[in-house]
């Protein structure tokens, strides 16, 4: 699969079934070659260690399942953050 296809695909929670947004990048761990994080571009409402700039970033390790169209990520932990700030 190609990053374009990844990018082409909207990211939804599991948790709360809410849309996330594209993927805008991905983090790439260049001693490996594993992608790390997807990075989504957010409305800038989210808040908490893992949004910076407008950015959400979710580790690699919380995405769930890449369909045809979506990209389902567990929302439990942006929704622990959401509501502690």
């Amino acid at each position: 699969m190609r990053i374009s296809e990844l990018q082409q695909k909207d990211v939804v929670s599991v948790a709360d079934g809410k849309k996330l947004g594209p993927i805008s990048d991905i983090d790439i761990n260049v001693k490996t070659g594993m992608i790390e994080s997807i990075i989504i571009q957010g409305n800038g409402n989210w808040k908490g260690w893992f949004s910076k700039g407008g950015e959400i970033t979710i580790p690699w390790k919380d995405l769930v399942k890449i369909g045809n169209d979506v990209i389902l990520v567990r929302g439990q932990i942006l929704q622990d953050t959401i509501e502690s700030t």
